[in-house]
């Protein structure tokens, strides 16, 4: 888990249910708050502005639909994604759903992994990347995005494209703490629980032909991975 990581809500009044989709987002570097009621949510919303809410269909009192309505009606809150998480598999219900506001819908039981994935694509969607820069240059470090090329002190050195494309990201995040779970996701395109010793391996090898220049990426312990120049 990590500061800079998004901050997701998740609301449920199935205790079992949010704890295993909270400790799912958070294995995959994102922090997570919960909500067992619609009243609950919309005051943890107030407080702590999540990034994404994950959405019950069925709570009591104060129901998904009703939370998603009152979300989208207040400017401040109308941009957050919204999942709407339930048992229900009628068309009509999806629809109305998505008429709400929701902007996507996952069915009980679930793929926790799929879940997982599907926070990741809407956040992307939702607050997508910058346009990276053709060259990125720090002290001691050059990167050419578009030729693929990059120079250590002056001199080019050799980088596999998944290499170069690590190197990418955590350059043009500096200063942003990136966890292994999210690095799977967006270099390798992988589920966020794949064994993150793939990271650390290409890590490893990334730093050895960065030589000197490899001071600029930082381990940050119990998390992941920062460049910082």
């Amino acid at each position: 888990m990590r500061d800079t990581a998004a901050l997701i809500l998740v609301v449920d009044d199935e205790p079992d249910i949010r704890a295993l989709v909270a400790i799912n987002l958070c294995k995959a570097g994102y922090r997570v708050i919960e909500a067992n009621s619609g009243e609950e949510a919309l005051a943890r919303v107030s407080q702590e502005r999540p990034a994404l809410v994950i959405l019950d269909l069925m709570l009591p009192g104060l129901g998904g639909i009703d939370v998603c309505r009152r979300l989208r009606a207040r400017p401040e809150t109308e941009g957050i994604p919204v999942i709407m998480l339930t048992a229900r598999t009628e068309e009509v219900d999806r629809v109305e759903g998505f008429e709400t506001g929701a902007d996507d819908y996952v069915t009980k039981p679930f793929s926790v992994r799929e879940l997982v994935l599907r926070v990741g694509a809407l956040l992307r969607r939702s607050h997508p990347e910058p346009v990276i820069p053709e060259v990125l240059e720090f002290p001691g470090l050059k990167l050419d995005t578009g030729a693929h090329r990059v120079w250590v002190e002056g001199v080019e050195i050799r980088l596999t494209v998944t290499e170069f494309r690590l190197l990418v990201v955590l350059s043009t995040r500096r200063g942003k703490a990136q966890s292994r779970g999210q690095l799977l996701q967006d270099v390798w395109n992988a589920p966020p629980t794949l064994n993150t010793r793939t990271v650390d391996t290409h890590m490893k090898r990334l730093r050895e032909k960065l030589g000197a220049a490899s001071v600029l990426i930082e381990t940050v312990r119990g998390v992941g991975y920062r460049f910082s120049s």
